[in-house]
Parts: structure tokens; C-alpha cells; sequence
């Protein structure tokens, strides 16, 4: 509606001057004013302009007394779509569960199918307030069906009853990076693909944050999903530390035959002066990765300074960062640190990010001896190793199977010596009389002949060895 009701923009009355009327043309309706006009109104625009400008320095140095002003003065020109944030009450503390502090849960995923119902588990399983908490996946370069099975479970996960096991926001993003680096460990973790794929995955990382962090966010927690064993205290744990950026120590579960337990992510270590020397040897577009003999950087690395009986609550000042556990403030991400796709001081993704975040003064900090546990991915190495244990295991069952079954053979012979005294004098006999019908044939038998009430008989000399266990034969 126009303010004062005419079509043309310009009121059609006229006005009373001196007692006279004073037209005002339509076709020159931008006319200067008189210079006793304004020196007329020359004091009040010098007040109100010193006013100004109190209450803007005021407002620069008090920022608290915002909240004083109010935001619209006619209620008729507010627009229900415009949401007010003061950023200044997001900025994360200690204690964030008590001052109902959100957090943003950030999983990149791709081929993930297998580790979801684990990482599920360890979603149902948080302590820190699940309407607190909102969810964001990004899945890119997948080959298999985990985007619907992500989708059944979100389903059954915000179907719970109970509405404070339901999570908040949740947001599924999909993105292809080109990522061709296969899944397996060998590919993952080969050196010649370290360098596109870390980037690759930062490129993921900030695509993901930059399209779910929202003004309410005060913290991000970025948590890989092949992640076995965690605290349900986790957020919690970490949060308590207030530190801009806190990482824990990952390690993984190995078979006996490896050595049972092993450090996972080397990627949280302090700077030393060999790789910063390094670095200055290297190409503006390298990017140095830890645990590889073609890197040797001889950093302090958190996951080898773990003490499984240390205080969990030490804390280690770090330059990079591992990508398997990260909780951050959102201001952080706010104030411009990212995930570098490319080579930021010789490093990329989390790594960049680390150093990124130590540039701008924020402080980084990792837990030797609070430890998750990251699944176990048996090598190429591992499973031929495993293969050939297999076989001697079959092997040496097998001998042992048959040399059991020879001792019971054995064992079954002679557990009744008598009926085996028995077998043998039968046989002997049988030889003893074989001999005596060979003999007869060549000559008379020679006989002892003993009377017993008038009769005669064969003296038999196997009837004279006398059996262990038994009474004498009678005398004649």
C-alpha cells in the first residue's frame, strides 16, 4: 500500500503557505528546499548524529546491551521467516550437556554397509542428551547399499518410544568426489594413494559441514563408523576439556599372533624439527603422510605414548590431527578453519586441519591414555599369514588324531592281560601240537604214562607252566 494513497506517488492537494496555495508540479517533484530551511533543522541533524554515534560505540563495546534494543519497533512489518541468532551464546563450554548445548554428528561414508548396525549400536548407546544431538551423513562413491540401509536404520532409530532417545536434526547428503581408490587395506593405506585420497576426502569433509552446520551448533563431532569399542561417555569425556579441538588415542585389536593390540592412528603427533626440515625439501604440492618409511619424521606420535594405566585426562598439546575422533568447537569452523583439499605446510585433511587451527591460535590437544578401540582389518599379508596357519593347524590335528587313535589301539590290547595270556598260551599250544603230529610221523611218541585210579594219559608239557593268578594243576 502506498503511504498516502495516491497512484502517482505525488499528494494531488494543495498546500496552505502565507495564505496562499502552493501547487507542487508532478513533472518537477524533486525541489530543492530553502537555505533558512536548513539552517533551521541544522541543529536538530547535528544532535541526532552525535546520538548516533554514542549509542553505535555503546553497542561495539557493550554488546550486551543488544539484548536491551528491541529488534522491530511496528509489529507489523516482522517477517515470520526471519530467524535472530546470537552466535555469542554458541561458543561451547565445559559443561555443555547442562547448558543444552547441540552437537553436530558428522559421518562421511562410502561402502560403510558392513559397519553401520555396529555404528548404530554405538549411536543408542551415547550418554550426552540425544535430542541434543543432530545427525549428518554424507555418502559419496558408493558402490554398495549404504545409503538404504542407512535410511532403515535412521527409521528405527527415531521410532524409539521414549522421545528423549530420538536424535535431532538429521540430514543425508550424496556427493561423488571421483574417489577410485578401492576399499580394501591395501589400497586404502598403500603409499601411492595417500596423497588424492586425502584430499579427496577433505573435499567430502567440507562439503558435508558447510551444508549442516547450523547457528544453533555449538560443537562438531566428527566419528569414523568402523569404530569398535568407544566410551558411551565420550562427548561428554571430551567436552570436559574445553579445548577448541581434543582427539583421542586410537589403537586396534590384533590376534594373539600379531601381538594382541596395536597403535591405529598415527596421524595425531607434535611437530619436530626433522620434518619441518623435510618439508622444505618437498614440493609445494606434497603432502606428508606418518607411518610410512618414504616420510621418516621422527614425531612424538600420541598413539605410541599411551600407558593403559595412565590418567585418561592428561592432556598432550598436538600440531596434527587424527580424522577417527574429533570434537570441535563451531566456532572454530566459523573463524575459516577447514579440511585442506590441498597441500596446507606440506599436509592435507585432518592433518591441514590441525595445523590450519594451531595457525589461527586455537588450541589443539589429544589423550594418550584415553583410548578407543578402531576395527581390525586383516592385510593381504594377514590373510596369507592366516592361510598358512590354517593349514598347519589342520596338519598337526590330523597327526595328532591319528597317533591318538594308535595309543587307544594300543591301549586297547593290552587293558586285560589275561585274556591276551590266554591268545598266547593258545598258540603256543597250537605250535607245540603241530610239532608232535610231525614228529609222530617219523617216529613213536615218546609217552610217560601216570596211573590215576587205573587210567592213562598224555603228560602235556604246557600243562606243566603254571599261569600267573592261578592255582596249580592237581598232582596225578
Amino acid at each position: 500500500m502506498h503511504r498516502y494513497g495516491y497512484s502517482n506517488g505525488q499528494p494531488a492537494a494543495a498546500y496552505p503557505s502565507a495564505g496562499k496555495a502552493a501547487f507542487i508540479d508532478p513533472h518537477n517533484k524533486f525541489q530543492p528546499r530553502t537555505r533558512s530551511m536548513l539552517r533551521r533543522y541544522l541543529p536538530s541533524i547535528k544532535i541526532g548524529g552525535i546520538i548516533a554515534l554514542v549509542v553505535t560505540a555503546l553497542l561495539i563495546f557493550f554488546p550486551g546491551l543488544r539484548s536491551y534494543i528491541p529488534l522491530s519497533i511496528d509489529e507489523g512489518f516482522e517477517l515470520e521467516t526471519v530467524r535472530y541468532y546470537d552466535l555469542s551464546n554458541v561458543q561451547g563450554t565445559a559443561r555443555g550437556w547442562e547448558r543444552e548445548e547441540r552437537i553436530l554428528l558428522c559421518a562421511p561414508l562410502r561402502d560403510a554397509a558392513p559397519h553401520l548396525p555396529m555404528f548404530f549400536s554405538h549411536l543408542k548407546n551415547l550418554t550426552y542428551p540425544h535430542n541434543l544431538i543432530d545427525l549428518a551423513f554424507l555418502v559419496g562413491d558408493s558402490k554398495d547399499n549404504t545409503i538404504s540401509l542407512l535410511s532403515e536404520l535412521l527409521e528405527d532409530l527415531q521410532a524409539n518410544p521414549d522421545w528423549k532417545e530420538a536424535y535431532g536434526e538429521i540430514s543425508i547428503m550424496e556427493k561423488d568426489f571421483g574417489q577410485k581408490v578401492n576399499q580394501d587395506v591395501e589400497s586404502r593405506h598403500g603409499f601411492a594413494a595417500q596423497a588424492s585420497r586425502r584430499k579427496s576426502m577433505a573435499q567430502a569433509r567440507n562439503w558435508l559441514l558447510s551444508a549442516a552446520l547450523r547457528p544453533t551448533h555449538s560443537w562438531v563431532y566428527w566419528r569414523d563408523v568402523d569404530v569398535e569399542t568407544a566410551p558411551f561417555t565420550i562427548l561428554e569425556d571430551l567436552m570436559r576439556h574445553n579445548k577448541d579441538v581434543i582427539v583421542p588415542n586410537v589403537w586396534r585389536p590384533l590376534p594373539d599372533w600379531l601381538g594382541g593390540e596395536q597403535p591405529y592412528d598415527l596421524n595425531s603427533w607434535q611437530e619436530s624439527e626433522t620434518a619441518l626440515a623435510l618439508a622444505d625439501t618437498l614440493d609445494e604440492d606434497a603432502v606428508i603422510v606418518e607411518g610410512y618409511a618414504e616420510y621418516a619424521t621422527w614425531r612424538p606420535h600420541l598413539a605410541y605414548l599411551r600407558d593403559p594405566y595412565g590418567d585418561p585426562d592428561m592432556e598432550m598439546e598436538i600440531d596434527g590431527v587424527g580424522g577417527v575422533s574429533i570434537l570441535a568447537k563451531a566456532r572454530v569452523f566459523r573463524s575459516g578453519v577447514h579440511f585442506p583439499a590441498f597441500s596446507f605446510e606440506k599436509h592435507a585433511e585432518t592433518e591441514g586441519f590441525g595445523k590450519m587451527a594451531k595457525r589461527m591460535k586455537f588450541s589443539v590437544v589429544g589423550l594418550p591414555h584415553y583410548t578407543i578401540w578402531h576395527l581390525y582389518e586383516p592385510s593381504v599379508d594377514d590373510i596369507r599369514h592366516m592361510e598358512e596357519m590354517d593349514k598347519e593347524r589342520k596338519a598337526k590335528e590330523t597327526k595328532e588324531r591319528e597317533e591318538r587313535e594308535r595309543m587307544e589301539k594300543i591301549k586297547d590290547q593290552f587293558d586285560n592281560p589275561s585274556s591276551q595270556w590266554d591268545k598266547d598260551k593258545s598258540d603256543i599250544r597250537n605250535m607245540a601240537k603241530q610239532e608232535v603230529e610231525a614228529s609222530e610221523a617219523e617216529k613213536p611218541a615218546e609217552m610217560r604214562v601216570e596211573s590215576n585210579n587205573g587210567k592213562a594219559r598224555i603228560i602235556d608239557p604246557l600243562d606243566e607252566i603254571p599261569v600267573l593268578g592261578e592255582k596249580p594243576p592237581p598232582s596225578w
